[in-house]
């Protein structure tokens, strides 16, 4: 707690500092045009009919020459270890006292059996931490593959289709444990520590905040701020001051507290230039969880940037080094089942039945007709499955009357294949596009997927339907229309590689694409619905809550959801050794009790009925 508050203090202190510093370094450097002209190159994007090569643009200036060089070349370097400084947090310690905990308890005198509905990261973290307590768990996933939102697959040509473009932050914890204790840290790519945006205004340029390596934080934080000139000015970089010392002073409580206000309403209410958000929070928003500003909620935004000043690291990113079934599921699964779990794919769960006299778990019926019992229950499903599986009387209660209030968020991902080899920067970047959040070039970024002569892009498109932000429900839209968008807008930001505006005239052309749409993927942020997440410990005592949108501090992510499932371990390891455990959290005042209706069940065998992301619509589907 000391330790924390003194980290605040000298956070708080940095930033008056840096009011000074900023206005110094402004006035000093006003002449100089420190510009990262990047030509076209993370995006490197095209047209079926009108792509595009990419043709650097000449530069007379040194530093641009200088900052086009470094900012192009593709690291051949031998793969970066985990960052030292990420086992060095609090958090860090933290998560590792947790996976202690359950790893070097007394073991039980007797295992119990524990069924997980779910195979996503959310379930197999919660049972890989219950074989690690000495328990027996079964993971029934409905699909035939593994990793709810991680999950891919093959296509006819053998390429890797992902459900999204998944990058792991130093501020990751439980999944840096995780990635230790599996004995897999190698698997991650980690990358240069910076964060580049596309030049908007500067078509086919880019511009990065590069943290310098060893300096502590929030010092390299400053750095990067203080080094980039471009994307916003000294007035707005001290207007944003106001919003953010509360943030330092108080710390998470008042981080909690702005869930009530959307983005824009908290930069209005602290007077925060709309440029601020044009340049920063629109990306971030889009990054964080697929909405627009005006409806997201502010503790998403203050939660990413109170872990990136107060973790020297936190903001540099890795990607995995192949695909995530075989690369980071697999590993999990294997582990769970050398210490006598199960973890079963093409298993859907119909029902959870219960006991008449107490309403406690019973069963569950599984879509074959069979049934599974075991001592405990943990739902790994996704919110918007849940709520269609919630039993008839448990439905009368708060705690589960609460999750309609929860509903996921709208996203596609897109792959992108071209018949050449585009500019890349080896590493995530935000597009700062209407209609595109962040990409990579996956034959650059990720071992697995490298390519010398083409290069594959992968890219979110968000918002992609109203209740994020989106003029259009491009979720309905054809592939066609959706893959058009993409490349048009590619083009509209890198002239020099797509389209008509590169030097042939064409550009580099698409071999092919893919859209995977996931109508439901993480719990909509918007204002107001953290008070509505629920426990892991529920009212029934045989029944645990895990899942990225139940309650945790690192919200919809890989670490909310391995965070949420090793907590409802913790759950059933604390009810199995009589220890007392964290208890329901309450329940906010707008809930009452209510009637219970027969639940709907989930109808259909496709990936989008589990919650998973879908190539096609309907029932037309050619891949788990």
């Amino acid at each position: 707690m000391a330790a924390d508050q003194c980290t605040r203090t000298w956070s708080m202190l940095l930033l008056v500092y840096l009011l000074f510093v900023l206005t110094a370094w402004e006035h000093a450097y006003a002449f100089v045009p420190y510009r990262y002209p990047r030509s076209a190159s993370n995006t490197r994007a095209c047209s079926s009919s009108k792509s595009t090569t990419s043709t650097c643009t000449h530069r007379s200036s040194l530093n641009s020459i200088r900052a086009s060089v470094q900012l192009n070349m593709v690291d051949t370097s031998p793969r970066r270890p985990t960052p030292a400084r990420i086992k060095q947090t609090q958090n860090w310690h933290d998560a590792a006292a947790l996976s202690k905990k359950l790893s070097e308890a007394v073991r039980p005198s007797e295992s119990k059996k524990v069924a997980i509905i779910g195979g996503g990261l959310s379930g197999l973290a919660c049972a890989k931490y219950l074989v690690d307590a000495g328990h027996r768990p079964i993971v029934y996933e409905a699909r035939d593959v593994l990793g709810g939102k991680v999950s891919a697959w093959q296509d006819e040509d053998g390429d890797w289709i992902e459900t999204g473009l998944h990058i792991f932050f130093g501020a990751y914890p439980n999944m840096m444990n995780l990635f230790e204790e599996l004995d897999i840290e190698d698997r991650l790519q980690w990358k240069e520590h910076s964060m580049t945006f596309a030049m908007q205004e500067l078509p086919g340029r880019f511009t990065s905040f590069k943290f310098p390596p060893g300096v502590p934080a929030p010092f390299n934080m400053a750095a990067a701020i203080l080094t980039n000139t471009e994307m916003l000015t000294i007035e707005e970089k001290i207007r944003m001051v106001p919003g953010l010392l509360p943030m330092l002073i108080e710390g998470q409580s008042f981080i909690d507290k702005q869930d009530e206000l959307s983005v824009l309403q908290f930069m209005e209410k602290y007077g925060m230039p709309r440029r601020i958000n044009e340049e920063i929070f629109i990306a971030m928003g889009k990054a964080l969880d697929f909405i627009d500003p005006d409806k997201l909620s502010m503790t998403v935004i203050l939660t990413a940037m109170n872990r990136f000043i107060n973790e020297a690291d936190g903001s540099q990113t890795a990607f995995l080094d192949g695909n995530q079934p075989d690369r980071l599921c697999k590993p999990i699964a294997d582990h769970v089942k050398a210490h006598g779990g199960e973890v079963l794919t093409g298993n859907p769960i119909a029902s959870i039945e219960l006991n008449p006299d107490d309403d406690s778990v019973k069963c569950l019926k599984l879509a074959d007709g069979s049934t599974a019992t075991a001592d405990y229950y943990v739902s790994a499903m996704p919110v918007d499955v849940i709520k269609r599986m919630i039993p008839k009387n448990w439905q009368q209660m708060p705690y589960f009357r609460q999750l309609s209030e929860l509903e996921g968020i709208p996203v596609i991902n897109i792959h992108l294949w071209f018949d050449r080899k585009l500019k890349a920067v080896d590493g995530l970047c935000f597009s700062r596009s209407p209609l595109l959040s962040v990409y990579a070039d996956m034959s650059v970024c990720c071992d697995e997927y490298k390519d010398p002569d083409k290069s594959m892009l992968e890219l979110v498109f968000a918002p992609c339907a109203p209740v994020a932000g989106s003029d259009k429900n491009w979720i309905a839209a054809s592939d066609e229309e959706i893959i058009e968008a993409t490349l048009g807008e590619l083009a509209r930001l890198f002239p020099t590689e797509i389209g008509p505006g590169a030097a042939d005239g064409a550009g580099a052309q698409l071999l092919k694409s893919a859209v995977v749409r996931v109508p439901r993927s993480v719990y909509a942020a918007i204002p107001g619905r953290n008070k509505f997440r629920p426990s892991q410990t529920s009212p029934v005592d045989n029944f645990i809550m895990a899942g990225d949108f139940a309650s945790q501090k690192y919200l919809g992510s890989m670490e909310g959801a391995v965070l949420s499932g090793k907590l409802a371990a913790e759950v059933v390891a604390d009810k199995c050794a009589n220890r007392e455990t964290k208890g329901v959290k309450d329940v906010h005042k707008s809930i009452s009790y209510g009637e219970g209706k027969d639940p709907v069940g989930v109808r259909g065998n496709y990936p989008i009925a589990f919650g998973g992301g879908q190539q096609g619509s309907g029932t037309d589907v050619y891949h788990p």
